[in-house]
């Protein structure tokens, strides 16, 4: 019983995630003279016929931008879930590192004593 509990719960939850703008609306529909009578910005003025749609579109608006921030903040979960949490072995093996032994080679220079090469003087 309660798995199943637990199941509708979980769908209810999902559907209602998707269908927002949808419960926006029957909400919207269901209390339209309330709407249009208390909480409409325009409710003043009755010749611009808004009848409480103002008051329907920022609810729109808000249910959006509230969708958008939470599937920012899922793509930073997904983010965050996908670093490492434990540190890489990292092994060297001593057959594969082999130390080189460089020949000593010393480069000798010719010991010819040139003169210097001096341009000639002017003058």
């Amino acid at each position: 019983m309660l798995k199943r509990f637990t199941v509708l719960l979980l769908i209810a939850s999902i559907v209602s995630a998707n269908f927002s703008r949808l419960f926006i609306y029957a909400g919207f529909e269901l209390n339209r003279n309330y709407i249009a009578t208390k909480l409409c910005e325009n409710r003043n003025k009755p010749w611009l016929h808004c009848n409480g749609k103002c008051y329907f579109m920022k609810k729109i608006k808000q249910a959006e931008e509230k969708e958008r921030s939470d599937e920012r903040q899922s793509q930073k979960n997904l983010f965050q879930e996908a670093l490492f949490t434990q540190k890489p072995e990292v092994g060297f093996y001593s057959q594969v590192l082999q130390v080189i032994q460089v020949p000593e080679r010393r480069i000798t220079l010719p010991k010819v004593y040139l003169p210097i090469f001096q341009p000639p003087r002017l003058g």
